[in-house]
């Protein structure tokens, strides 16, 4: 049996950067003044050791909920935050530099339907109640690109599985990347796990969602030749 925090927490490898070079001034004051009203209460171990799941009625009304892995500096969170106001979404990222960054775009675009958790989407996961989720987005995922660290991608066991759960059934699950080998092991895993790949046709797959936003990372990826992928899977 994995051996536990004395607060009740699996204790998780996490790989990856936390923060990065010193935040601007702005970016210190997004944190202390944005942060604490749109972080959802109850997702660590030590405010929830018995893991009680979220109430999301009491954080988004009735509103469907979307949840997004990884936001990076927010461009795609903030884009569907605001062509869909009648839909809540959280967003989970654990690069403090990425959640100032969005904060600071939450303000300035003034969308009031965005849920920011600060860290590692395991622990969020572990408390959304099953098929709550209408809708779900991994987008330009960290690639861990030496084969000896493709057990870290998000597309492996410990992260479908729970993220299967907490979907509902007929919920789309959207995976973009721009590297190759992430496309192989997506379509290896994904469907192991609850997820079914409706895809007919080749623009299925090289052509990006009708309400899509593409992202300066995406931009980065065409301006340096690599080709994007955009994979729609649903929860059977």
């Amino acid at each position: 049996m994995r051996e536990k925090h004395t607060s009740g927490a699996p204790r998780r490898n996490f790989y990856g950067r936390i923060k990065g070079k010193g935040l601007h001034q702005s970016h210190e004051r997004y944190l202390a003044e944005d942060l604490d009203g749109v972080a959802p209460k109850g997702v660590s171990w030590e405010e929830n050791p018995d893991r009680i799941p979220l109430d999301l009625d009491a954080l988004f009304g009735k509103k469907p909920v979307w949840l997004e892995v990884g936001f990076g500096s927010g461009e795609h969170i903030v884009h569907q935050a605001a062509e869909n106001p009648d839909v809540g979404i959280i967003g989970c990222e654990p690069y403090i530099n990425g959640v100032a960054t969005l904060l600071g775009k939450i303000r300035k675009a003034g969308v009031t339907n965005i849920m920011v958790h600060p860290g590692d989407v395991r622990d969020i996961m572990d408390v959304l109640p099953e098929g709550s989720i209408d809708k779900a987005f991994l987008l330009y995922p960290d690639p861990w690109p030496k084969s000896r660290h493709h057990r870290r991608r998000f597309v492996t066991e410990e992260h479908l599985v729970p993220l299967a759960k907490c979907l509902k059934i007929g919920a789309e699950f959207r995976v973009a990347t721009d590297i190759p080998d992430y496309v192989r092991q997506s379509m290896e895993q994904i469907p192991q796990f609850g997820f079914t790949w409706l895809a007919e046709q080749p623009s299925d797959w090289r052509e990006p969602w009708v309400d899509w936003f593409s992202t300066r990372y995406e931009q980065k990826a065409f301006r340096e030749g690599r080709t994007a992928h955009y994979m729609t899977f649903f929860r059977t």
